[in-house]
């Protein structure tokens, strides 16, 4: 089954891939790899949810906004390769807006973790990074990054 097919089994659709918030691409390709910006939780052009994590985003809504952020990342790499070209997630990077006090960045970025888990199984097996930040663009409580590797 590909990747494609998995998303749809598991009830997901690709969105459009979101529109650059200043001066880069939605994914650069480098040899076998394809590396994606941070990638907001855009939904249709707008963030379901602001805020810091730990304030006013739990940690539960929080998880769900790194996985529409993850959502969106593969939205980019499907636009510049093709999603079942993906061999492997070879990495995750993080970002938690953060309330000075809070501590789960781990937990918040399991949301895209797990996600990409379900989606590519073994091949999604990845390094990872949750970093707690003072503030994201537009007010978002996550932004996630993926770093792929390519088959063709």
């Amino acid at each position: 089954m590909g990747f494609h097919a998995r998303l749809r089994e598991l009830g997901y659709e690709l969105p459009g891939v979101a529109k650059p918030l200043a001066s880069y691409v939605p994914a650069v390709r480098v040899g076998d790899q394809v590396w994606t910006p941070g990638q907001l939780p855009l939904v249709e052009g707008a963030l379901p949810l602001t805020g810091k994590v730990g304030a006013e985003v739990t940690t539960e809504q929080a998880q769900e906004q790194a996985r529409i952020a993850a959502l969106n990342a593969l939205a980019a790499i499907d636009d510049e390769v093709g999603l079942d070209n993906i061999s492997r997630v070879v990495k995750i990077v993080g970002f938690v807006a953060s309330d000075p006090s809070y501590e789960e960045q781990p937990a918040v970025i399991n949301g895209a973790s797990d996600f990409i888990g379900e989606v590519f199984g073994d091949a999604g097996k990845h390094a990872r990074s949750a970093v707690g930040v003072a503030a994201l663009p537009k007010n978002a409580p996550v932004e996630i990054e993926l770093i792929v590797e390519i088959t063709a």
